[in-house]
């Protein structure tokens, strides 16, 4: 656990340890989650690979849910056509 000060205005500096491991450079945009009083940083790199753990645990390897909506309108297309 790091020990920050809140500086004027609400300012507080991310330290140099948290910044390398999380990959930040100046000017990278940061997100901060409160959550039941745990104030909580990532960066959309982080969030988007988080969802595509989400999704890999649904989806299984080599299977494309665009291919497969594709596949169903086309399906839908086709039945309404002859219907």
């Amino acid at each position: 656990m790091i020990q920050m000060k809140v500086s004027d205005g609400g300012r507080v500096v991310i330290p140099a340890e948290i910044r390398q491991s999380m990959g930040l450079k100046e000017g990278d945009m940061v997100l901060w989650e409160l959550r039941d009083g745990v104030a909580t940083l990532t960066t959309r790199l982080a969030q988007l690979r988080q969802a595509q753990a989400l999704v890999r645990q649904h989806v299984p390897e080599g299977v494309s849910l665009a291919d497969e909506l594709i596949a169903e309108r086309r399906a839908e297309n086709a039945r309404d056509e002859t219907a």
